[in-house]
Order: structure tokens, then C-alpha cells, then sequence
């Protein structure tokens, strides 16, 4: 639901309670700045995409210098994980404390948690009807001590099945921020997300907004762009307007964002001059901007 400052907020060692959705005695994750203490945490509320297709998680993380911006990236693709690869953490594992799972951490303030670090090799096939995946997601957010962290983001597999369901009613109490939606600039692509996006207004998930991924190839040497997937029906930018969706950017194709992932390498920092990075940055600051004003909305209500 990658990725990449919005308000400061914290999370506590365990999920939420009390609201219906889990029985008690777990604490609810408390909202709102005003209310906050040093012993009571409240709750993060970066979660999202409710779909990611081709696209690099650990690109839409926020940078996390100068401003150290401590981040907890959650994997609930429970058949496919892929995050343990893109993130360089292959091999491996969880580890149980007294006070729950420690995350795996890429840097000190960017913790992991994935289904991949407790298989025992990359290759095994996770065959699990949908209760056994909503018990496990629901013991990645009540069991893993992330600590204090200022965003949780929810990398979830395409489609809108058990693991999407499982996130909107667990976190039901946190006031999600919302979701960013990846697509291709196909039709046969855009299909899909049109269903997402429409599961999004039935769960009552804001949409933060869109991104294209492989949008149109920059030639490294001459600097041309051309289609290699031609958006045939106006791509995301024609379906955001018919859709009144934000169009929050477009990724150009570029092969070293595939060999980044492949490697456990961060395409921002390995290519910062890429038109892509370029992108990228312009979609995290759009996504900073809306939780800004999300965030300050909702302290007036409050």
C-alpha cells in the first residue's frame, strides 16, 4: 500500500484492541497529535498501496538522511514475497524477544518484516487458505516491536483478496492515511486497477493517488522517449480524469531499477541522475504534501 515525511507518529509494541475488530486486552492505537504522550504511542497511518505491480517498493521509502525518518516497511504478500530480495535481506531471519518479533533492519532507522524470513529457503511455495494469511497478518501487526517509527508501509500483492480485507479491518481504527496505486500503461492493466480503486471507495481507503510505472523509455544516449507499452486507451493519466483520481506521476522504464531490485540495491542512491529517481522524488513530495494536509484537517476536527 513504498514507501517513502509526513507528521511524525509512533507505534506501539502491540496492534490495536477494543474497537470491535480484535478482542481486548490489546490497547488501541491512539490518534491525533494532541493526544499523544511519551508512554502512550500512538499509531502510524502511512499504510498503502492496496496494489503494487512492477514497482520498487524501497524507491518511495523517504530518504532517510539527513532526516533520519525511521520507517517500518510491512510485506503482507504472503505467496510472493518479494521484499527480503529488493531490500537486500535474503537469508535472513526473525528473531523472538520479550517483547515480540524484532524486524529485520536495512538501516537502523528502516525495519523489515516479511513472510520470506521465516521460510526456509527463498523457493518455498507458500500454499495457505485465506484464514491461515489473515492470522498471520494480524501477528505481523500485533507481535512485532517496530518500536517508534515515523511511517508504516504496507507493500500488499495485486488484486483485491484476502491480505487488502485483512489490512482495511485490522487497521479500521488508525485512520489510514490511504493508498497509492501502482499500474502500467496497458488497458489490460488499467482493468485491474479500476477494480481496486473502486474496492477502495467501497472500504471507505482514501486514495492518495496513481502512479504509472514503465512510462515511456528515455534513451540513456540520445535522450528520446519512446513507448515500448503504448497507453492505447490514454493510460492512467485518461483513467485518473474519467476517475477523479490524483495522477501522482509517471516512471519512466529503466533497466537499472529491475538490477537495484535484483541486487538488494537503493535505485536513488546507485542512480541519482536517472529520470526515473528525478520521478520518483516528485511522487514522495506529492504523497508528503496530501498527508500534510490530511494530517491538518483532521487536528481541526479533533
Amino acid at each position: 500500500m513504498a514507501t517513502p515525511g509526513c507528521r511524525r507518529m509512533r507505534v506501539g509494541r502491540r496492534a490495536p484492541g477494543g474497537s470491535g475488530v480484535w478482542p481486548a486486552p490489546w490497547p488501541r492505537w491512539r490518534t491525533g497529535r494532541s493526544r499523544r504522550t511519551a508512554r502512550e504511542p500512538a499509531a502510524p497511518r502511512r499504510v498503502g498501496p492496496p496494489h503494487v505491480r512492477d514497482a520498487p517498493t524501497r524507491s518511495f521509502a523517504p530518504p532517510a538522511a539527513p532526516l533520519r525518518t525511521r520507517v517500518a516497511l510491512l510485506d503482507v504478500d504472503i505467496c510472493g514475497p518479494s521484499i527480503p530480495k529488493m531490500m537486500g535481506l535474503e537469508g535472513e531471519q526473525v528473531h523472538q524477544s520479550g517483547s515480540g518479533w524484532s524486524p529485520v533492519y536495512v538501516e537502523e532507522n528502516l525495519g523489515v518484516m516479511s513472510v520470506g524470513f521465516l521460510l526456509s529457503s527463498p523457493d518455498d511455495a507458500v500454499i495457505w487458505r485465506g484464514p491461515k494469511k489473515n492470522g498471520l497478518i494480524k501477528q505481523f501487526l500485533r507481535d512485532v516491536d517496530w518500536g517508534e517509527v515515523d511511517y508504516l508501509i504496507v507493500d500488499t500483492p495485486p488484486g483485491t483478496s484476502d491480505e487488502h480485507l485483512s489490512i482495511v479491518q485490522y487497521l479500521s481504527a488508525s485512520h489510514v492515511d490511504g493508498a497509492v496505486i501502482i499500474t502500467t500503461p496497458q488497458e489490460v492493466s488499467l482493468q485491474d486497477v479500476r477494480k481496486e480503486i473502486n474496492f477502495c471507495h467501497k472500504v471507505k481507503l482514501p486514495i492518495i493517488g496513481v502512479v504509472e510505472n514503465m512510462s515511456g523509455f528515455i534513451c540513456p544516449n540520445c535522450k528520446k522517449e519512446s513507448q515500448i507499452f503504448p497507453p492505447t486507451t490514454g493510460g492512467a493519466e485518461k483513467m485518473c480524469q474519467n476517475l477523479n483520481v490524483s495522477l501522482l506521476g509517471k516512471v519512466p522504464l529503466d533497466p537499472q531499477i529491475g538490477r537495484s531490485c535484483d541486487k538488494g540495491q537503493s535505485f536513488l542512491s546507485e542512480v541519482p541522475e536517472s529520470p526515473a529517481t528525478s520521478t520518483y522524488r516528485n511522487i514522495i513530495q506529492r504523497i508528503q504534501e496530501y498527508c500534510d494536509q490530511h494530517h491538518f484537517q483532521e487536528e481541526k476536527i479533533i
